[in-house]
């Protein structure tokens, strides 16, 4: 058979499961109507009736832009004004004592994209938590690089700092560069958070292996789901414990306005440095706009200019805030009705904090997924479990779910012993 892509282009012939399933469930949806069907692929806020949600604040003033704001092309780093809304709106009252510099990016994926190409070097293996989104994958193999992993959780379900530490000096003893991603908080796909304390260890442990002056430390803060984690303030607080780190060791953070914005097709978002050294800083800025005029040149205006008005005005940024928290608030009503009632039937879940999504441990995840198809319950299966997305399920279908989820378990589990006789 007739190759012509490059041998490092060459990938499976395969369907993404995720798509896959969503696409399934909205057959379903058409079939036998949405009321009969739970749709819990989407990573997406939806409404009770299954439409995307579409914050009024962020659209109304979109509309509100003359059209070269939107057409005109945009500065490589980013618009100057943006650069500083966002940080504003990351930060808000804990920006670290630090030298900060960002560049946008499209998305929090260019982000990643940003920090991995110009931190990693090719063979490089980068490190974060066994349950984690997949793109993190794609992302990373594309340009050379491997992922590692360490155990989230413990035998109690709290941060498995053992196992993150082994994980950690393993690749600082075989390897110059320690990349890690910590999604946080409201991690995808299982909602935790690190708290305080936890970061506390994090940061303590890179300090220690900073003292190797030839190892570079990079944590890159994935906070794609940060304006959905149910305190604006207590979620923030820990970006002050970046203040006055060892100079080798570095904390890149990945923004997004997919999320906290509904703003997912317009692919907005930016890569944020915080370093002791303002020639860490400086050279962060150069490599990052280099990458960005070689991979996607400039980013979207509008949506900068969208962001930029928002922040910047104190009374259009607390009406953005009084309506994204209504949806903050029914997130967490969905959430809550999820995680009580798979108490009640006994459903083992992972430890949810905040965010889009809550996951169940299980082996066998695909063939779950499937049997769930035949009461109309979609998920997305994972290496480790199943995902559902509480985002876009409403409150009377996330209490409805676990009982299903649990019967399709425990069959699962039947056919398989039935099997291995």
């Amino acid at each position: 058979m007739q190759s012509m892509a490059a041998k490092h282009s060459i990938w499976p012939r395969e369907k993404d499961i995720i798509f896959d399933l969503s696409g399934r469930a909205q057959r379903a949806e058409k079939n036998i109507g949405r009321e009969n069907v739970i749709n819990a692929t989407i990573g997406a806020l939806m409404d009770d009736y299954g439409r995307l949600i579409t914050l009024d604040t962020v659209y109304s003033e979109y509309k509100n832009l003359e059209n070269a704001e939107i057409s005109a092309y945009a500065a490589l780093e980013g618009q100057p004004d943006y650069l500083e809304a966002v940080k504003k709106v990351v930060f808000k009252g804990y920006m670290p004592n630090s030298y900060i510099r960002a560049v946008a990016s499209p998305g929090g994926s260019g982000a990643i994209k940003l920090a991995t190409w110009n931190y990693t070097n090719p063979g490089d293996e980068v490190l974060t938590s066994d349950w984690f989104w997949s793109p993190y994958v794609s992302i990373t193999e594309e340009i050379g690089r491997t992922v590692g992993t360490y155990e989230l959780f413990d035998e109690n379900n709290n941060f498995n700092f053992k196992s993150f530490k082994k994980e950690f000096l393993r690749i600082a003893d075989k390897q110059e560069r320690i990349f890690t991603i910590l999604n946080t908080p409201a991690h995808n796909p299982t909602g935790y958070s690190i708290s305080d304390n936890e970061w506390d260890k994090i940061i303590g442990l890179s300090k220690e292996v900073s003292v190797n002056k030839e190892k570079k430390i990079i944590l890159f803060v994935d906070i794609a789901y940060i304006d959905f984690a149910s305190d604006d303030n207590a979620s923030r607080m820990f970006f002050e414990k970046f203040s006055n780190l060892p100079e080798n060791v570095l904390v890149i953070v990945g923004f997004s306005m997919s999320k906290g914005f509904t703003a997912y097709g317009m692919r907005m978002g930016a890569a944020i440095c915080i370093t002791s050294s303002e020639n860490v800083a400086e050279e962060f800025y150069y490599a990052c706009v280099h990458s960005c005029r070689a991979n996607w040149s400039n980013c979207n205006r509008g949506a900068m200019a969208i962001l930029s008005n928002i922040v910047n005005n104190s009374e259009k940024f607390k009406k953005y805030n009084e309506e994204k928290n209504t949806y903050k608030e029914m997130l967490k009503r969905r959430a809550n009705a999820f995680v009580e009632e798979a108490e009640k039937v006994g459903l083992d879940i992972l430890p949810y904090r905040d965010g889009f999504f809550v996951s169940i441990p299980c082996e066998n995840s695909r063939e779950v997924c499937e049997e769930l198809t035949k009461d109309n319950v979609y998920m997305v299966p994972l290496k480790a479990g199943l995902r559902f997305a509480v985002c876009a399920v409403n409150e009377n279908k996330c209490k409805i779910a676990p009982s299903i989820i649990k019967n399709a378990l425990e069959y699962v589990k039947s056919q398989k012993l039935v099997e291995n006789r």
